[in-house]
């Protein structure tokens, strides 16, 4: 193995509006924690970190049209999503939320660090409000023709079509899309991020990315360049985060405009982390060490934040740019390693849209099949570096035909096998070139499907981690150790050796992807003890939404240390007792996709 290193996991933030759909843990959830977990069955140090994004004026406006307070919607929905992420496995070391004390006090410092170095002005600019309520309008909630390519559905803060940064009052015919109304555009103060003062910082950092980054990443990256603009750091707003700075900081309709609390929340949260570790400066060695190393995992909707935005108030935080400065309190912050950024997923040929029913949630799916399901296909079929199509016939086809057929099948059938025939694992006899060759090809898998997944191409080490599993498969069926229980009795326990061995092999292998049947395998092979270890929820204190009080809320954290999975060939253990397996998969009726685009077909109309 190489040498340990430092690793942050940085995991975009789900908003806390809603329940999380597949679309959503297909960009920032199943490859973040593929990669998590394969890096720490590496023997590498990771911490992975993220949270519910509570703040801005989404929440409040759906808190409006519930009744209730946009805490208490936070409170919710960051209730519904821990237990959604749980249940997929995530590995998070740390998923908090952005309503905390320790947030607001790292966003703040964030804020103030930047101000002190020049790179944060106030400027009178032109908000959108509500006519009829008379309450501001988030970038985002406005929507109109893009002035500069003309797509029809651009936002007020990006068009997705071009991928330029947007003001709303430069869309043409622009519209509330909570309420369909033309927005009042008014004077009002804000404090902006001077981005043009990073222009070549930024250009200097991403150029020395080439070859490293994925290149949709990059590129789109890159061009943002050309037309960096100023760009708004507060909101007129009375939820959220508070401007530290005297006579700001007392002003009820006035906070950090909620991206920008947001980013920051990956280095809030390695703070919280280290508080509960009892080593406050824990989170330094992820942040601090010029040889550590950080991830940011997303949707390319938010390519623009972590690839400039981000990195340039990191920069201007410890004093890089065009105006210099000096690192604040929290001392000078690492840049990221790489941006991951996916594409998106549609469904059935129908963007997902929980405002229009087109969606499926990650509860209701998880409630009717396996979370490695779901992984599997995510990773299989999903869309790393193409916008791709999820459709339930396409499911159902790679949980028959690859979990369960090719997967199941070799994990089923071998140890069901050894079980009948012997009782335990058998010791191997003499090896013939075809035993030697399988178990070659086997043990160099480690090394290809490693190199994918440190590279971040997830789909690539699946498909040479399933070639394993085929390969696994053609020894077995080709050695035939059924036919030689009779006629040669020592050959069948040598051919069921090695099959064992390779099954232990592909297990191994697809940990990072399937944690969940990884740990059933381990157990079917006689292994006790925790293979691979799985997130919990525990409690928390801090204070909440500004409360000033303590209060009790939710994290997702786990002991991935106690985890015996590692990153190499392990050989089983000759006498190790064997019983018959229970099925890995479980098989699907084809129709089960006639009747699931039914049901999203209902709930649409």
């Amino acid at each position: 193995m190489s040498s340990k290193r430092h690793i942050l996991t940085a995991v975009a933030w789900p908003y806390a509006n809603g329940p999380r759909h597949i679309g959503h843990v297909s960009g920032f959830g199943v490859p973040s924690d593929v990669f998590a977990r394969f890096q720490r069955m590496s023997g590498h140090d990771v911490l992975m970190v993220s949270g519910t994004d509570e703040h801005g004026t989404p929440v409040q406006v759906l808190a409006d049209q519930e009744g209730v307070t946009p805490r208490e919607l936070a409170d919710r929905y960051n209730r519904v999503i821990v237990e959604d992420l749980v249940a997929l496995g995530l590995s998070y070391d740390l998923f908090t939320r952005t309503t905390t004390g320790n947030h607001y006090a790292v966003a703040q410092e964030l804020f103030t660090g930047l101000y002190d170095n020049g790179y944060i002005f106030t400027r009178t600019t032109k908000g959108a409000i509500s006519p009829s309520t008379g309450r501001t309008l988030p970038d985002r909630y406005i929507e109109g023709t893009c002035p500069i390519c003309g797509y029809d559905s651009a936002r007020g803060d990006q068009c997705d079509n071009c991928g330029n940064q947007l003001d709303p009052i430069d869309l043409i015919e622009p519209r509330s899309k909570v309420n369909g109304e033309v927005p009042e555009f008014v004077d009002t103060e804000h404090f902006m991020l001077d981005l043009p003062a990073f222009a070549e910082a930024l250009g200097t950092y991403l150029t020395a990315k080439s070859g490293q980054w994925r290149p949709n990443v990059l590129k789109f990256s890159l061009n943002l360049l050309d037309d960096l603009q100023p760009r708004a750091v507060t909101r007129d707003l009375n939820w959220g985060v508070p401007i530290p700075l005297e006579g700001w900081s007392d002003n009820a309709n006035k906070r950090l405009y909620v991206w920008f609390d947001a980013v920051v929340g990956y280095l809030s949260a390695a703070v919280e982390w280290a508080k509960r570790t009892g080593d406050p400066d824990a989170w330094r060695r992820w942040w601090q060490d010029p040889q550590a190393e950080s991830y940011y995992f997303m949707g390319k909707d938010n390519i623009v934040f972590h690839a400039e935005i981000w990195p340039a108030m990191l920069m201007g935080y410890s004093g890089i740019g065009d105006r210099d400065g000096d690192p604040g309190s929290l001392g000078a912050l690492n840049l990221p390693t790489e941006v991951v950024s996916s594409e998106f997923l549609t469904m059935e040929g129908r963007k997902f849209s929980s405002s229009r029913r087109v969606a499926i949630y990650v509860r209701d799916f998880l409630e009717r099949y396996s979370a490695d399901a779901l992984r599997y296909y995510i990773i299989a079929a999903g869309p790393e570096t193409q916008d791709t199509d999820f459709t339930w016939a396409e499911f159902v086809r790679r949980n028959n035909d690859e979990l369960v057929a090719a997967w199941g099948n070799l994990v089923n059938r071998t140890i069901s096998m050894a079980a009948k025939y012997v009782g335990e694992i058998p010791e191997a006899g003499d090896l013939t070139d075809d035993d030697r060759r399988v178990l070659d090809h086997s043990r160099a898998a480690f090394a290809a499907v490693g190199g994918h997944l440190d590279r971040s191409r997830f789909k690539a080490g699946l498909q040479e981690a399933m070639r394993t599993v085929a390969e696994a498969n053609k020894y077995i069926s080709d050695q035939a150790p059924w036919a030689l229980r009779k006629t040669d009795p020592d050959r069948m326990r040598t051919v069921l050796h090695v099959a064992l061995q390779l099954v232990d092999d592909a297990k191994t292998l697809l940990t990072p992807f399937l944690p969940a049947s990884s740990n059933k395998v381990h157990a079917m092979l006689g292994g006790t003890g925790v293979w691979s270890a799985m997130p919990h929820v525990e409690d928390a204190v801090d204070t909440i939404g500004g409360s000033g009080e303590p209060t009790t809320y939710q994290v997702i954290t786990g002991d991935y240390a106690a985890s015996q999975a590692r990153w190499e060939s392990v050989p089983v253990r000759p006498g190790t007792p064997l019983a018959a397996p229970t099925p890995l998969f479980t098989k699907l009726d084809p129709a089960v996709a006639d009747e699931e685009v039914a049901r999203l077909e209902d709930a649409a109309k």
